[in-house]
C-alpha cells in the first residue's frame, strides 16, 4: 500500500526561513504550501487541506495568534496539528498566548531535522486521535486496517478475532445510551485485560464502532483469549441489568416489528480467522468476508460463543465448531462484583460507583484502589467487603 504524501502548510513572512524549509521538506518527499503571515482567513487553510501547519509567529501577540485560535475553533480544521516557530523572548513574554490553540513549538531559527521529527510526532498523534474511538480510546477502523495490512504484507501468521455483543441494541433501547456506553467501556476493559494477560506483548485490540471490537494475536493464543473474555463477560454482564430483570433472566423489549419480546441477556459472538504463512488470504477484504460468514452463523446460536474459520485450518488440531463457553453455575450466583457488594451494604451510591468504574476501565487501576483513593469507602469497610467477596466465591465452589 502506497503511503499518501503528507501536506505541510508554512505560514511565514520570513523568505529565508520559507526557502530553507521548502528545500528540506521537498527533498524529504512532503508537499509544501506557503502563505504570508499574519493569516486571518481559515478558508485559505481549508483549500490547502494540510496535514500539519507550521506557523512562524512574528510577535506572539493576539493578532498573530488569531489564525491558531480560528483553526482550533472550527470543527473542520480543529484536528490539524499546529507547530509554531517563535523566538525565546516572545515565548517568555507571551507564554499563555502560545499555549492556546497550539500543539507544539520550536525556538527560531529551527533545525529543519528537529522540525521534521516534531511534525512526524504530531502527525502520529493526530492520526491516532482522529481514527480512535472517543468513548473507549481504542484504535478505530483506519488503524485496524493499517495493522491488518502490515501483517498481511509481511506474510505474518496471526489470529484475527471479531467481537460482537448480541442483544446490545435491545439493552440500549430499554436502559438508554448512557448505560449502553458503560457496557461498551467495560467490554473494552475486559478485552484489553484478557489480551494483555493471555496474549503477547505486541498484540493489538481495536474498537470498530458501536458494539464491535477486534483483536490481533498469534494463532496459539486466540482460544485462551476468547474463552477467558467470554467467561469474564458472562460473569459481569447481568449486573448491568436491574434487580428485577436479573431475577427473571431477561428484559422485555420491542423488536423491529414493534412486538414485545423477552430478550435474553447480552452475550458475545467472536468470529476468528487464522492466517498462516502459506495461507491464501491476501487482503483485508477476504478476511472481512470470512468474518461476516462466521458472524452470520453465530448470531443464530444463543449464549456466548466463538468459532474459527474452517478454511484457515492446517495439519494442526483446530477448533472448527462454535464453542459455547458456559458454566454449570450461573455467573450471578458464582461471583459478585465488589461494587455490587458495596452498594448492597449502602457504602456506595450507584452514581459514585459509575464514576469509580470509569476510572477503573480507562486507567486499568483496580476498582478497590480507585474507590479508596476517591475517599468513598473507609479502609476497614473495603477490607470487610473484599473478605466477604472471597468467602462467597469459595462457598459457591465448595
Amino acid at each position: 500500500m502506497t503511503e499518501r504524501i503528507k501536506r505541510i502548510l508554512i505560514i511565514s513572512s520570513d523568505k529565508s526561513l520559507k526557502d530553507v524549509l521548502t528545500f528540506c521538506f521537498d527533498g524529504w518527499g512532503y508537499e509544501v504550501f506557503l502563505h504570508e503571515a499574519p493569516l486571518s482567513d481559515i478558508e485559505v487553510v481549508k483549500r490547502s487541506s494540510p496535514d500539519v501547519i507550521v506557523a512562524d509567529v512574528q510577535s506572539a501577540k493576539r493578532p498573530d495568534m488569531q489564525i491558531c485560535h480560528l483553526l482550533k475553533e472550527d470543527f473542520m480544521t480543529a484536528y490539524i496539528p499546529i507547530i509554531t516557530i517563535i523566538n525565546k523572548r516572545q515565548l517568555r513574554q507571551q507564554l499563555l498566548e502560545v499555549r492556546q490553540g497550539v500543539d507544539d513549538y520550536l525556538i527560531k531559527p529551527p533545525d529543519p531535522l528537529d522540525l521534521r521529527i516534531r511534525i512526524e510526532m504530531a502527525l502520529k498523534r493526530s492520526q491516532y486521535s482522529l481514527h480512535s474511538s472517543p468513548l473507549t480510546g481504542l484504535p478505530g477502523v483506519r488503524i485496524v486496517e493499517d495493522a491488518l495490512t502490515e501483517r498481511i504484507q509481511k506474510g505474518s501468521s496471526f489470529s484475527f478475532g471479531y467481537v460482537d455483543i448480541d442483544n446490545f441494541k435491545y439493552f440500549n433501547d430499554v436502559y438508554g445510551y448512557l448505560k449502553g456506553d458503560r457496557v461498551i467501556m467495560q467490554v473494552a476493559h475486559l478485552l484489553y485485560t484478557c489480551v494483555k494477560h493471555y496474549g503477547n506483548p505486541h498484540d493489538f485490540i481495536g474498537h470498530i464502532g458501536g458494539d464491535d471490537f477486534v483483536f490481533l494475536t498469534s494463532i496459539e493464543k486466540y482460544k485462551e483469549i476468547a474463552s477467558s473474555f467470554i467467561e469474564f463477560f458472562d460473569r459481569l454482564v447481568p449486573y448491568h441489568y436491574s434487580a428485577q430483570d436479573q431475577k427473571q433472566g431477561f428484559v422485555v423489549a420491542k423488536d423491529r416489528a414493534r412486538t414485545s419480546r423477552q430478550i435474553p441477556f447480552m452475550s458475545l459472538s467472536i468470529a476468528v480467522v487464522n492466517r498462516r504463512h502459506d495461507d491464501l488470504v491476501k487482503s483485508i477484504v477476504e478476511i472481512n468476508d470470512r468474518v461476516a460468514e462466521i458472524k452470520g452463523f453465530l448470531k443464530a446460536i444463543p449464549k456466548s460463543k466463538f468459532m474459527v474459520d474452517r478454511r484457515s485450518g492446517s495439519n494442526e488440531k483446530e477448533i472448527f465448531g462454535p464453542q459455547v463457553c458456559q458454566s454449570h453455575i450461573l455467573p450471578r450466583q458464582s461471583y459478585k462484583p465488589l461494587g455490587q457488594i458495596l452498594i448492597e451494604r449502602n457504602l456506595l451510591s450507584s452514581e459514585q460507583l459509575d464514576e469509580a468504574l470509569k476510572i477503573n476501565w480507562r486507567r486499568g487501576v483496580m476498582l478497590g484502589e480507585v474507590i479508596r483513593d476517591m475517599g468513598l469507602v473507609s479502609a476497614e469497610d473495603m477490607e470487610q467487603a473484599l473478605i466477604f467477596q472471597q468467602e462467597s466465591a469459595l462457598a459457591k465452589l465448595s
